[in-house]
């Protein structure tokens, strides 16, 4: 073989070599806290002796086509700052603050509240029922505020413009209270039963009028005097 093919042969595969390794080192990512307890992100693992280093988390986005990494960017938050948007029908404000979440590129997850039982369940959680409500974290926040939103969120440590890939699509609202129904078959089912189930008799004593009485059974002497003739209640 001619040495230019050789050495072609031998670069090609260095390239391929070269573009694999990336790749590989992308698939484990460092958690790194150095010795001023700074933490890092990274997909190299820490050059100081003295500095921990750990996998970092993967979190994964409920994203209706299938779940995906989070960008680096967003795991540190995301992972201990989860956001939740309480929303309600005709609600002007929860559509303009999921607006704003949609436009920083934050991940989060949004509940209804439509149903008397959502609405109690808001009350134990956020104390009232105003919405919208947001949660970060632990932190809450009543209402909606362009500012405060962004101040929280900020201080949260997500990213001001998004960062989120393209192929990301939210996941769909759900209900506060997921209400559990029997279904059509169980509700069917129940019903069968009940149709044959067999009838009882009814015993009719034709002495005294009355249904499941013994005829043979001596009768009633005059009722004693009620202990309680004031009638008195505790």
């Amino acid at each position: 073989m001619p040495l230019a093919r050789i050495l072609t042969a031998a670069g090609a595969a260095v390239l391929a070599a070269a573009s694999l390794a990336p790749a590989a080192q992308a698939q484990q990512i460092y958690r790194i806290v150095g010795p001023d307890g700074r933490v890092t992100f990274s997909d190299k693992p820490p050059t100081d002796a003295n500095a921990k280093a750990a996998p970092a988390p993967v979190v994964r986005l409920p994203s209706p086509g299938g779940a995906s990494a989070l960008p680096l960017e967003l795991r540190e938050p995301a992972g201990k700052y989860p956001v939740t948007l309480y929303t309600g029908p005709n609600c002007g404000p929860c559509g303009t603050g999921r607006a704003l979440l949609a436009q920083r590129g934050i991940p989060f997850s949004e509940r209804t509240v439509s149903t008397n039982e959502d609405i109690e369940a808001l009350q134990r959680l956020a104390g009232d029922t105003s919405l919208p409500f947001l949660t970060i974290g632990a932190q809450q926040i009543k209402g909606f505020s362009d500012v405060e939103w962004s101040q929280f969120l900020d201080a949260a440590g997500y990213p001001r413009t998004s960062v989120l890939p393209p192929s990301y699509r939210q996941a769909a609202a759900t209900p506060l209270v997921a209400v559990q129904r029997p279904s059509a078959a169980v509700a069917a089912e129940g019903a069968r039963q009940a149709s044959q189930a067999p009838e009882q008799p009814a015993v009719v004593n034709r002495r005294f009028g009355t249904t499941g009485q013994n005829q043979n059974a001596p009768a009633a002497g005059p009722a004693a005097p009620p202990s309680n003739p004031a009638g008195i209640r505790f």
